[in-house]
């Protein structure tokens, strides 16, 4: 009998043994960071200064992969869809978590149940930018002018459904006047097409900086509730439109299933990252992209009430997509 006792003990401490030794310390190779736009835009731009300092932190590369198409929606599930150990994470703007689920009719996967949030990494306001050949000089003006403009004129996304694409129709609204939406898979193809002429208008994001500074684009508005610092010289759009406001959020997302001490560690390094003073200059020189730093319930909050918030526009604005 107590042969028999020894003999199941010394196999099941064989068994936790094995399973220990088996057991690989995170991370065991490099990190793939999909990113779901073109290069050169603030979630790209992001994800390639987070994952070069991230890698050093946690002592294996950090890969960023692009993988834009349908506002987010492919690099999200192409994430949601690996396997849950932090070795493929997601670096997504705002858009794709909490205005796809009330824009697409058909979701290949649902943000709040494949993917969990790990950290937040950054937030930018938007600046309403017009090709210098428009005959605008500030938002009044552009206002009136698009009223009166036969044919409409074009404005410029990132992509149906994007931030972009949602607050101009906000905007449309809001103004009373009527536009046309060219959208295009990404912030940086937009910018092309409105710095070249072939739009008119558009949503500008921290992938501007450089057009605008350098006078390729005209700015005439932040979508901030109040001047922004960068710009003090331009309007808040709210000062013509109360309670017009949007900001756009990136944040760090793993599949669902992730063990909770791979996603602290991720959390805590990313952290760790976002403080240093280099990032932050990147962030900022890359075009008034601000390091955020959110405990998790914070950034639970964000996505909760932003979900709620864009919720309501998208049904107001009458806005889907099959």
């Amino acid at each position: 009998m107590k042969a028999n006792w020894f003999k199941h003990l010394i196999g099941a401490m064989a068994l936790v043994g094995a399973g220990l030794a088996g057991a690989q310390p995170f991370p065991s190779k490099p990190i793939r960071l999909v990113v779901p736009i073109p290069p050169g835009g603030a979630p790209d731009i992001a994800a390639r200064v987070v994952g070069q300092y991230l890698g050093e932190a946690l002592k294996q590369p950090v890969v960023v992969e692009n993988k834009p198409g349908s506002n987010g929606n492919i690099a999200a599930d192409l994430v949601a869809k690996a396997p849950a150990d932090g070795h493929t994470l997601l670096l997504s703007m705002d858009s794709a978590i909490v205005i796809n689920p009330h824009l697409f009719a058909r979701m290949p996967f649902n943000p709040q149940t494949d993917l969990v949030p790990v950290s937040s990494i950054g937030s930018n306001k938007f600046v309403l930018t017009v090709n210098p050949q428009l005959p605008v000089k500030n938002l009044q003006e552009f206002v009136e002018y698009a009223r009166k403009a036969n044919p409409p004129i074009h404005y410029a996304s990132g992509g149906n459904g994007s931030q972009h694409h949602l607050m101009m129709e906000m905007l449309k609204q809001r103004a009373g006047i009527r536009m046309d939406h060219v959208p295009y898979k990404g912030g940086s193809p937009a910018t092309l097409a409105t710095v070249s002429g072939e739009t008119s208008v558009m949503f500008a994001g921290s992938s501007n900086a450089g057009q605008i500074k350098t006078g390729k684009l005209r700015p005439i508005a932040v979508t901030s509730s109040k001047r922004a610092d960068d710009y003090p010289e331009l309007p808040a759009i709210a000062e013509m439109f109360p309670g017009f406001e949007a900001k756009i959020w990136l944040a760090l997302f793993a599949p669902a299933g992730t063990p909770q001490p791979v996603i602290d560690r991720l959390r805590e390094e990313t952290h760790k990252v976002l403080q240093l003073p280099a990032v932050k200059e990147r962030f900022n020189t890359a075009g008034g992209l601000d390091t955020w730093i959110a405990t998790p319930r914070e950034l639970d909050e964000v996505i909760k009430s932003d979900l709620a918030k864009y919720g309501k526009a998208v049904k107001e604005i009458g806005l889907k997509i099959d």
